[in-house]
């Protein structure tokens, strides 16, 4: 294994198009040990990104390295990656102890009994193993991929949307696992469209938006420039006009408009106007019938940092 590395994971500029379209566009990035967050919205081109990463997808231009190592056609650097991808996998015949000591002879390890066992345990399932995994919740589903995914304690693990299908304990599970993981050295490397899921398990962050790198950096810094992007937020009253005067007024809102459907208000503070737009409606003797945020998806977030 090559040790000379600037990082375990060395993505530069990286591109991908299937004909005319552009799946990954000049993106330049590494990822160090501990873990580090792939966020973006559906189809932003994360799942490409992490294809190219394993060496399953090549680039259209570009190069990626893992461990110093070119990733495509290369069995032995494979050793020492673990892949869990986004859509299951699973044979529902078989228990999860089949399945994991599958996967453990699928990377040649000499002693598969005591791999799968060590890694059925992480992943707190030994009392399920010998279940067929088609009786598995969606939530165990996942937690038996992630024991097959590091049956080989391998050195970078990539993970597409790990936490599907999970429970609130479930999550708080993984994440107790995942740092685990990192306190080894491992570097680790969790893609969510999920702002809530990264923030709890990743102190680094990679933005991506349209296949482009949008933001990177330490989670906080940049969450506190996603909290101070403007919100759109759609009021619906009996006697709009009337309301939309009234909501110019708050020191919340940056902007009102009019449409036929409704108000349409700027605002950096939801919570303020929220509570504020029923006081002036019960004033004006207005009836109002609904405050709705009409950006809470990520695409208008990433939109805003991007602009920046």
């Amino acid at each position: 294994m090559n040790d000379t590395y600037d990082a375990p994971i060395e993505v530069d500029r990286i591109s991908k198009w299937y004909g005319s379209v552009v799946a990954v566009n000049d993106t330049t990035f590494q990822v160090r040990p501990g873990v580090t967050g792939l966020l973006g919205p559906n189809g932003a081109g994360k799942t490409t990104l992490l294809g190219m990463m394993c060496g399953l997808v090549t680039p259209s231009l570009g190069s990626v390295r893992v461990l110093g190592q070119n990733v495509r056609d290369n069995p032995a650097l494979y050793r020492s990656v673990g892949v869990m991808r986004e859509h299951d996998a699973l044979y529902p015949f078989m228990t999860g102890r089949e399945f994991v000591r599958m996967a453990a002879r699928l990377q040649g390890l000499k002693d598969v009994e005591e791999a799968a066992e060590s890694a059925i345990a992480a992943a707190n399932l030994l009392d399920a193993q010998d279940r067929p995994t088609g009786t598995y919740s969606r939530g165990m589903r996942q937690r038996i991929r992630m024991a097959a995914s590091v049956v080989h304690d391998p050195d970078v693990l990539l993970l597409d949307e790990p936490l599907n299908g999970t429970d609130p304990r479930q999550r708080v599970e993984f994440a107790d696992y995942i740092g685990r993981l990192a306190e080894q050295g491992k570097t680790v490397l969790i893609s969510s469209h999920i702002l809530e899921e990264v923030e709890v398990l990743a102190d680094r962050i990679l933005l991506v938006v349209s296949g482009k790198l949008a933001a990177a950096g330490n989670y906080h810094a940049i969450r506190e420039k996603l909290d101070q992007r403007p919100f759109h937020v759609r009021i619906a009253a009996s006697r709009p006009r009337e309301m939309a005067s009234a909501l110019v007024g708050l020191d919340a809102v940056d902007s009102v408009s009019l449409d036929d459907k409704g108000i349409e208000v700027l605002t950096r503070d939801v919570a303020h106007l929220q509570r504020e737009a029923p006081r002036l409606a019960k004033d004006l003797g207005v009836r109002l019938y609904r405050i709705e945020p009409l950006d809470d998806s990520l695409e208008s977030v990433f939109s805003y940092v991007v602009q920046q």
